[in-house]
């Protein structure tokens, strides 16, 4: 009897996946009326090993979200092309000359301090970074996030750095309730972009995960970040 090679079943699973996360974006677009090819699937890639990555990206996932700093540099050059990949776990001021350059985006900036080194070391090295503002919606002491009252000043503040192009909102908010917070982004995000403030440039809102991107689709939400979904549970 011929035995199934474990590397061939896992990608079958990945593939299984892919076309399942594909299909439910797609769903949820149409009951939101919107078109699913306005929301971008990003695959999160923490602990994720380089061949299911690049699996992934076989099946024409070309977005990639990293968490790590050390995780990403250390599994970047085995990745396939084409992708783009962008960072949107916390990120220490003493890390940011490691990844600027090295991503399309920062997704997780939620102080000025950080946003004033992404500006000087964008700066140093010749680039523009684009950044999204992180929201800690659920006002979460275990997230890391601006809280909404300080969301206007932070945006003024980053606003004015050069090398710095703010591109929209992030937001990780509680899984209880999430449909109430996610309609606070999409409200907050739908202000911003009617102010229609120098250097920001509202494109993006970066909302919903694995149990509940389809809800985040219903309020707006433009990128979905899916791990679990795509890779099943982090070893």
């Amino acid at each position: 009897m011929k035995q199934s090679n474990p590397d061939n079943t896992r990608a079958e699973v990945l593939r299984q996946n892919i076309a399942a996360v594909r299909q439910g974006i797609a769903e949820a677009a149409e009951r939101a009326g919107r078109q699913p090819d306005t929301i971008r699937l990003m695959a999160v890639t923490k602990t994720v090993s380089p061949q299911d990555v690049n699996t992934a990206i076989g099946e024409g996932i070309t977005l990639l979200g990293e968490n790590r700093v050390q995780e990403f540099l250390s599994k970047r050059e085995e990745y396939l092309s084409p992708h783009e990949v962008h960072f949107i776990g916390h990120l220490q001021t003493n890390k940011v000359r490691q990844i600027v350059g090295e991503v399309a985006m920062i997704q997780s900036v939620d102080s000025v301090h950080l946003a004033e080194e992404i500006s000087r070391v964008s700066q140093k090295k010749g680039v523009i970074t684009p950044i999204l503002l992180e929201v800690n919606i659920g006002r979460q002491e275990t997230k890391g996030g601006i809280l909404t009252e300080h969301l206007p000043s932070l945006l003024e503040r980053v606003s004015a750095l050069p090398a710095l192009r703010t591109e929209g909102l992030m937001a990780i908010p509680p899984q209880e309730n999430a449909a109430y917070y996610f309609a606070k982004m999409q409200e907050l995000f739908i202000d911003i972009s009617s102010k229609k403030v120098d250097n920001v440039y509202m494109s993006t809102l970066s909302m919903g995960m694995s149990q509940d991107y389809k809800e985040a689709i219903q309020y707006g939400s433009t990128l979905v970040r899916i791990g679990t979904g795509l890779f099943g549970g982090r070893k």
